[in-house]
């Protein structure tokens, strides 16, 4: 699904954005504001904004003050993405240099912090202290999630209760704030903002769920790096986590993994260990429980065209037929 038929009326609002995205990072530094572009401009999915103007239809909705919000947490999910790239050393996001590669560890760290800097900026414009404080507490989840993933690289005997708790804080929770601070910036119905929250978080696991499966089950063109990265970097993730409770694959799969960490082997031998067993089918049922979930909460919220489009968006980031 592209971009146009996913924005659908929000196509001109999201141009917008987009070119307002471009300016927030432009400042008197030349080389951060070069750094920073780079990466804005390799794309992606821009799925925060979008779920924040959704949000916004249920309420009293204003471009300029959803833009606000909208802007910042695009910026937020950036910046942990140059933080991303450095931890795990990688060298292509969308198929593109990553900024660690271009310009070193030193200057993609910087970059980072700019453009978490430059979000705060822009959120100052905003008068209601409950959107500040809902954005400051996912910043920090976030943070705590970017730990546990680094403390459990290469950990095998993590659980998949341990797999979901950190994938809520790196991915879900960002989606679901933006969903319900788009509806809170236009002064939607608490109950709204609470059941869209509940909504973009199902989602969000969901998604996240089904990144870890196209980075074992998808190419390079798809992914935009090459399968298997993060395995590659010790990021166990839940197709992995349900390979080795298969008694069949444990101790193969245990010894590729030993293998890889030491540098002694690549992950195709370990990729078709995990695709030999029920893992990706098991991740995907779960994903599947995750987009119902998403629905139920849909369900309850008032009847409009943007419901109609979350309810596709559901379905497209399980790459599910609607």
């Amino acid at each position: 699904m592209k971009r146009l038929q996913i924005f659908g009326l929000l196509n001109r609002d999201m141009d917008q954005i987009e070119k307002d995205l471009y300016r927030s990072v432009q400042g008197d530094d030349d080389l951060l504001t070069e750094t920073s572009l780079h990466l804005l401009k390799a794309g992606g999915k821009r799925l925060r904004p979008v779920f924040v103007l959704m949000g916004g239809k249920f309420g009293k909705y204003d471009l300029e003050k959803l833009k606000r919000v909208a802007i910042p947490l695009e910026l937020i999910h950036s910046a942990s993405l140059v933080h991303d790239d450095v931890i795990d050393d990688a060298e292509l996001r969308r198929g593109e240099l990553t900024v660690k590669a271009k310009w070193g560890d030193k200057i993609a760290m910087y970059t980072g912090d700019y453009i978490y800097a430059k979000a705060l900026v822009m959120t100052t414009e905003l008068k209601n202290p409950r959107i500040h404080q809902i954005l400051s507490k996912a910043m920090i989840e976030m943070s705590i999630g970017e730990m546990e993933q680094i403390r459990d690289f290469f950990n095998s005997e993590q659980s998949v209760r341990h797999y979901l708790r950190r994938i809520r804080r790196k991915t879900a929770l960002l989606i679901a704030v933006s969903c319900q601070l788009g509806a809170l910036a236009a002064e939607a119905e608490p109950e709204v903002a609470r059941l869209l929250y509940n909504y973009g978080y199902n989602v969000g696991m969901a998604f996240q769920i089904r990144d870890d499966l196209l980075d074992l089950s998808g190419t390079e063109k798809q992914i935009g790096k090459p399968p298997g990265s993060d395995m590659r970097q010790g990021n166990i993730t839940l197709p992995v986590i349900y390979s080795l409770e298969d008694e069949r694959l444990r101790a193969s799969l245990l010894e590729e993994l030993k293998s890889i960490r030491e540098g002694h082997s690549t992950v195709g031998r370990a990729i078709d260990l995990i695709l030999s067993g029920d893992g990706i089918a098991r991740s995907e049922q779960l994903a599947s429980r995750y987009i119902a979930k998403a629905l139920a909460a849909l369900d309850q919220l008032p009847n409009n065209k943007t419901k109609r489009n979350l309810r596709d968006i559901a379905f497209f980031v399980t790459g599910r037929a609607y």
